[in-house]
C-alpha cells in the first residue's frame, strides 16, 4: 500500500478538509493528527493518506498548495508513529473485549 504524509498548518484547515473530502481521496485511509505531541510545530496538523498509488498521486498533488510533503526521513519515523498508535489502539480493544 503507497503513502504519503504532509504537514499542515492550522491556518489551512478548511483547506485541508476541502482536500480530504474528494471523491477519491475519501475512499482511502487517511489520518489527520495535531503535531506537537508527535515532537512537531503547534499549531499544525499532520496528514498521513494510505490507500492505492494513483490516489496517493492524487493526494500529493492537491496537498501540495496546502501543506509540505515531508522528507523521506521523517516521514519514515512519523509513519511508524502513526502504526504504532494504531497497533496499540487495537491491542487495546482487544483487551477490552477479551475481559471476562
Amino acid at each position: 500500500m503507497a503513502w504519503t504524509l504532509f504537514a499542515v498548518p492550522g491556518s489551512k484547515r478548511a483547506e485541508l478538509d476541502a482536500v480530504l473530502h474528494d471523491d477519491q481521496l475519501s475512499r482511502q485511509s487517511q489520518k489527520v493528527r495535531d503535531a506537537k505531541p508527535l515532537g512537531g510545530p503547534a499549531d499544525t496538523v499532520y496528514v498521513l493518506l494510505e490507500g492505492a498509488p494513483e490516489a496517493v498521486r492524487r493526494a500529493e498533488e492537491l496537498l501540495a498548495p496546502v501543506g509540505t510533503r515531508l522528507a523521506a526521513a521523517d516521514a519514515e519515523t512519523l509513519y511508524r508513529k502513526f502504526k504504532d498508535e494504531e497497533e496499540s489502539a487495537s491491542a487495546g480493544m482487544g483487551l477490552f473485549f477479551t475481559e471476562g
